[in-house]
């Protein structure tokens, strides 16, 4: 898409100006070199019209600072400037939740649902942060999003008010012309448009008001290409996919018969056969399904608080394991993909053997079963070694992709809850 300065003169919205020339950029911070190079790079190729490129490098930022807001931002702003608005309002939604919620953020997110056909929610959007956002913006928008009537009265009052600016007359104005009114259209454009331009303007309104044309307008306000096939935000980069740390371990509700933590003395359920087994329960939730049949008799594990060596295991029942140091258990890479967490070891043992059966691909992974303590409570987590990290997301994606949980991970930064032992329980 060509794009001149007459065309945007040729709307000449003060909100379009707002939005391309802020919206549409990201922020770098002092996030690591790479990601924030890329995250520049990004907001150079968007400048320059390089869309293309620049969804490449924002998303590369974004795949190495998967937490950071601004380079969410970047990459939202990429996805908007390209007309990829499924892509821009997911994103920008993820980096709302990340903590920024700039009026640049909220609007872009707003228009990008309306230019995707999501009306009700992006007018429920702006008027959750009516508050935060100038009139002027906030008026067009909604009228935009289908609430007309509703933009008219922000910004006519606001004219009121003493706001009597170019910007807003003629945001008012295009609303004006979007509910139909198109006397009251031109008499506020004309306060601002040339006498031999009005005609022309009420012109291009006209083809903007046409029902059918709601991504058009988002668009032609935006100045970014319309009707572009958006397949939506690639899936490793989902803000779900990449979940911080802190709330992975979050708890679940967990029964109140289990005793406490100190000199715990737990009775685990046995994960009686396969078909028992929910792998796709949450991180650290106790697996206890089949409640009513009957479970095989479990050991009673008596666990020291500080002393793993002084945790008794009866020979019988404990799995064939090696103790090994963290920093020695895998030599193909430092990567691990958690499965599961369960109130036993003996469980996540089970559980390991079931995970394999269903993914041939953990094959020649080493088993690690981890303790953690999480809320007061207990657990040990399963996970498979020996991932680089590229693989271990995508083995992860392939978990997912079934259904079930999953959390890749960095075996040198050590995870919420975790106990330091400094041995873990491995095997292949």
């Amino acid at each position: 898409m060509n794009r001149t300065t007459a065309n945007k003169r040729a709307i000449n919205f003060a909100l379009t100006t707002t939005l391309a020339g802020t919206l549409l950029a990201g922020c770098a911070t002092g996030a690591p070199p790479a990601a924030a190079v890329s995250a520049s790079m990004a907001q150079e190729a968007m400048a320059q019209g390089k869309q293309g490129k620049a969804i490449t490098h924002a998303e590369a930022a974004v795949l190495a600072e998967p937490r950071n807001a601004e380079f969410r931002a970047t990459l939202a702003s990429a996805y908007l400037d390209a007309g990829r608005f499924d892509s821009a309002a997911a994103t920008f939604a993820d980096t709302m939740e990340l903590g920024n919620s700039s009026p640049r953020v909220v609007l872009g997110r707003a228009l990008a649902l309306a230019g995707a056909g999501k009306h009700a929610e992006a007018a429920a959007l702006l008027n959750s942060h009516e508050t935060d956002i100038a009139t002027a913006d906030l008026g067009l928008a909604l009228a935009i999003s289908g609430q007309q009537q509703r933009g008219i009265m922000l910004m006519s009052n606001a004219i009121r008010r003493g706001e009597n600016t170019a910007k807003m007359r003629q945001n008012l104005a295009y609303s004006y012309a979007l509910a139909g009114q198109w006397r009251e259209a031109r008499l506020m454009a004309q306060q601002d448009v040339p006498a031999d331009k009005v005609g022309d303007r009420m012109t291009e309104w006209a083809m903007m008001a046409q029902p059918e044309a709601w991504q058009q307008r988002v668009a032609t306000l935006l100045d970014v290409p319309a009707g572009v096939r958006d397949t939506g935000q690639p899936a490793q980069l989902a803000l779900a996919n990449n979940p911080a740390v802190e709330q992975l371990f979050a708890e679940a509700a967990v029964p109140t018969a289990e005793p406490a933590f100190t000199q715990v003395t737990e009775q685990p359920r046995e994960l009686p056969a396969l078909a028992s087994i929910d792998p796709s329960a949450d991180l650290d939730r106790p697996v206890l399904q089949h409640a009513s049949a009957a479970p095989e008799p479990a050991p009673v594990v008596q666990v020291a608080q500080a002393t793993p060596s002084a945790t008794p295991q009866p020979a019988a029942r404990r799995a064939p394991a090696r103790a090994v140091a963290a920093s020695a258990q895998q030599a193909n890479g430092t990567h691990r993909v958690q499965l599961g967490s369960f109130l036993s070891e003996a469980g996540a043992r089970r559980a390991w053997n079931i995970y394999t059966r269903k993914y041939p691909e953990l094959a020649g992974h080493q088993m690690v079963i981890s303790e953690a303590l999480v809320g007061g409570k207990r657990y040990w987590r399963v996970s498979a070694a020996g991932f680089a990290k590229s693989s271990s997301a995508a083995m992860c994606g392939k978990v997912r992709a079934a259904g079930n949980t999953c959390f890749a991970y960095d075996q040198n930064r050590p995870l919420p809850g975790a106990v330091d032992t400094g041995v873990q329980l491995a095997r292949r």
